[in-house]
């Protein structure tokens, strides 16, 4: 028969899930409290919404900045929930860039104190040692990057522009989103649609630019899909 195994290493597992699971908690405590008072949260305001003292919070994390990171990192998962299917769709390239815009900038219009909050960076208490706004950006343009030298390659053109392309919608998307979420003067549909004509029309001068004329209402298969 199986036997259950104690001693130190069983002791060990066990805080280290207790510890894990605690750290969770307070992530989350700590997003509903931005999202309850905004970007410029404190660690008391963490603390009240968890319903602990800060000496608790200070035993799950080494300080502010610790916390900043672990909170950046759920981040970066919603996020990626949200744009990793709008990435990994075929379909009319027309449409898909429009998804994959949306889906960014649904995100951002769900949490705008969330995303404030991990953008400004105010909450940490020293220099931390990942940059969480530069790895969402990289992590996004890679994908990006795959399916531009996807489309390219279909067309037998050079794909070697795709990365530096990839990383300059990204900063074009982001800055745009920014400007909407202080401004809201349009519906977050009329800023997807803009947007995606903008890039739309950018790969289409491309193509023409070597004699291809695509039609954006059709998909291009097989095109590899993004893990």
């Amino acid at each position: 028969m199986g036997r259950t195994v104690k001693g130190p290493d069983a002791r060990r597992e066990r805080w280290k899930g207790h510890r894990e699971q605690r750290r969770a908690e307070f992530v989350e405590a700590t997003i509903a409290a931005v999202a309850k008072k905004g970007p410029d949260v404190g660690m008391e305001d963490v603390a009240a919404e968890a319903g602990v003292s800060k000496p608790v919070l200070y035993r799950h994390f080494t300080d502010k900045s610790d916390l900043y990171l672990a909170v950046g990192q759920k981040a970066t998962e919603m996020l990626m929930e949200r744009m990793g299917p709008a990435l990994a769709a075929d379909g009319p390239i027309r449409a898909r860039i429009e998804r994959i815009v949306d889906a960014y900038l649904s995100v951002i219009e769900e949490n705008p104190h969330l995303y404030r909050f991990v953008v400004k960076g105010s909450f940490v208490d020293r220099p931390v040692e990942k940059d969480v706004v530069a790895e969402d950006k990289n992590l996004i343009a890679t994908a990006l990057a795959r399916i531009l030298g996807d489309y390219l390659r279909a067309f037998e053109m050079d794909s070697g522009g795709a990365e530096p392309w990839a990383h300059a919608l990204v900063g074009m998307v982001q800055n745009a989103g920014d400007w909407w979420l202080d401004r809201q003067t349009m519906s977050r549909a009329n800023l997807s649609d803009y947007l995606a004509t903008i890039i739309w029309h950018a790969v289409d001068g491309l193509l023409r630019s070597a004699g291809v004329q695509a039609d954006p209402a059709k998909p291009l298969t097989p095109l590899r899909l993004v893990d």
